[in-house]
């Protein structure tokens, strides 16, 4: 099911800086980015630009970048409206944007220096208080010295460059998205105006969303959904944009929840981990305050959707307003800019499928068994559920990678040649009548299309295939979290190793009270996770680790990092597992 391009909605312009130059000449005064300042003032001080200063902000940045059309420019920006002018002016200056972060970030050093490596930035934009920072940082790669350093907030006096930026074209690249990747192979996606573009039509589209509404954001602006949120669809539509940062979220994530309070017809996204965090951690006297019922809607995306916490997310707002039909579950990755599919303005649709079927393949309703969010249909491209195998579109009912093909896919991994052809240049075999031949793109996810909707099952090099049977890492996860309320939830790792005649699976898990626990403590809570794995899913675990809060690896993006969490307990680094 799709919806044909021509008939989405319009943007602002065929390309970002049109947009903003659209809303500047029309609608100068009109607040187009505030952001709230929660660490230097506890209520959120609140900083906000029109769209004729935010054009003004962004020409004097893109005055000051020494480059020329297809350089890159990476944004190493803390969270902030001075980001937003970054981006843009990276891209007003007719070059390639990088959505970054700053050097301060913790955790993410490593990172940040492999994709500054790959890309190879001609400039990067930051702000006068991270300059400092900015430099040294730079300093310490190869040819780091040779980059220029401009801040968004203080640029040069006058222009730099002799020669105005030409106008860009909706084939020009825009910017690169580099997904939540390994530090050794870091892969930035390429997409063009046009892609972006056409992505937002179909988010506006399927989700329903008013240009007259607000778009309120924590999420950090260097991630997909956070940059086409809080920046990208404000900008082609001319919403206003409220950002914050998000620590301020995670000290208290009823900030958030009191922005979107705060404006009629609020739009917001976040991932599942944040709907368990807000429902747990919000006081009821604070529970009390708030004006849900003036939020249009919460996406709820990026990582895989738990139908129990969204249960216990609806029952903590019901008195504030929040109704059930008010979350959209939706599905998406950075190589089709974000947004692939999401479901209609209702409850959220939950299934519970047999779990050795769906294990085998198919997907077969049942009383008990593993409980799905339903993630809705495409609008404007085309999803089809393949065989990762042989290329043959797979009937519904059957689990498959899930394929995309649409104006929104990316046109590869930034000079990446191989890996571009094999995740990007896909082509269904055998009868597939009202499909195209290709290119499509290869998302790695498991999912399958059950009456008319999209369920995801995980990853196909996350799946743990042991004694030949097919296990959902999340779901197991899950299981082993349910064993003792100190383990952190959305903190547990389930991967395979190598065993002696077949792969053998093992189960990571951050315990709160960590340090507190005894040897025999330690032996006792494995146990009650390997029988509860072992009853839930058949499936023996070779070993169970619990380890301090912090140790299993996360992704830029906050999912839980599989492979590194494999990479670590392989090295040893997790010392011995107390049960075998």
């Amino acid at each position: 099911m799709s919806l044909a391009p021509e008939n989405l909605p319009a943007t602002a312009g065929p390309t970002l800086p049109a947009c903003l130059r659209h809303w500047a000449d029309t609608d100068g005064d009109r607040p187009a980015v505030t952001f709230a300042d929660f660490a230097t003032d506890r209520a959120g001080r609140r900083r906000t630009l029109t769209w004729k200063q935010l054009q003004e902000r962004v020409d004097a940045v893109a005055g000051a970048l020494p480059v020329r059309p297809g350089d890159r420019v990476a944004v190493l920006c803390p969270q902030s409206a001075e980001y937003v002018v970054a981006f843009l002016g990276a891209i007003t200056a007719g070059a390639i944007a990088v959505p970054l972060f700053d050097p301060g970030l913790p955790g993410h050093a490593g990172r940040l220096a492999a994709v500054l490596t790959d890309c190879s930035p001609t400039a990067v934009i930051t702000t006068a208080a991270a300059e400092d920072a900015v430099r040294e940082f730079l300093a310490g790669l190869p040819g780091g010295e040779r980059v220029a350093v401009v801040a968004a907030d203080q640029p040069a006096a006058g222009p730099v460059r002799a020669w105005p930026a030409p106008a860009s074209a909706p084939d020009d690249v825009a910017y690169l998205q580099y997904t939540s990747g390994s530090t050794r192979s870091p892969a930035g996606v390429v997409l063009t105006h046009a892609n972006v573009l056409a992505n937002v039509s179909q988010a506006v589209r399927g989700l329903g969303m008013d240009a007259s509404g607000t778009t309120v954001s924590w999420l950090p602006l260097f991630h997909d959904m956070g940059l086409v949120l809080g920046l990208i669809t404000p900008l082609a539509l001319g919403m206003r944009s409220v950002l914050m940062d998000p620590l301020a979220f995670i000290e208290r994530p009823v900030r958030w929840l009191e922005l979107l309070g705060d404006h009629n017809g609020s739009w917001s996204a976040a991932p599942n981990f944040a709907f368990h965090y807000a429902a747990s951690r919000v006081r009821e006297e604070d529970r009390a305050k708030l004006r849900l019922d003036r939020v249009a809607a919460i996406v709820n995306g990026a990582e895989p959707i738990n139908a129990g916490v969204l249960d216990r997310f609806h029952a903590a707002f019901a008195d504030s307003g929040y109704l059930p039909e008010k979350t959209r579950p939706a599905y998406g990755l950075a190589e089709a800019t974000v947004f692939v599919t999401t479901g209609p303005a209702t409850p959220p649709r939950v299934t519970t499928f047999d779990r050795a079927a769906l294990g085998a393949g198919t997907a077969r309703q049942a009383d008990t068994g593993l409980r799905l969010v339903a993630c809705g249909v495409p609008v404007g491209q085309h999803v089809a559920l393949v065989d990762p195998e042989t290329g043959v579109a797979l009937e519904d009912g059957s689990v498959g990678e899930i394929w995309v093909h649409g104006p929104n896919v990316g046109t590869g991994y930034w000079q990446k040649p191989v890996e571009s052809t094999e995740t990007f240049g896909a082509r269904l075999t055998g009868d597939h009548s009202g499909l195209p031949d290709g290119p499509w793109l290869r998302t790695g996810d498991l999912g399958v299309r059950y009456d008319g909707e999209v369920y995801i099952a995980g990853r196909i090099k996350d799946l743990l295939i042991v004694d030949g049977r097919n296990h959902y890492p999340q779901d197991v996860e899950a299981t082993a979290a349910s064993a003792d309320r100190d383990i952190r939830p959305g903190s547990v790792a389930a991967f395979a190793v190598e065993g002696t005649d077949t792969e053998a699976a093992v189960v990571v898990a951050e315990h709160r009270g960590h340090t507190a626990l005894t040897t025999d403590d330690e032996r006792a809570l494995a146990a009650v996770i390997r029988r509860l794995v072992s009853d839930a899913h058949g499936l023996a675990l070779r070993a169970v680790m619990l380890v301090p809060a912090g140790l299993v690896p996360r992704t830029s993006s906050g999912k839980i990092a599989r492979g590194a969490c494999r990479d670590r307990y392989l090295a040893g680094d997790y010392g011995k597992a107390l049960v075998r």
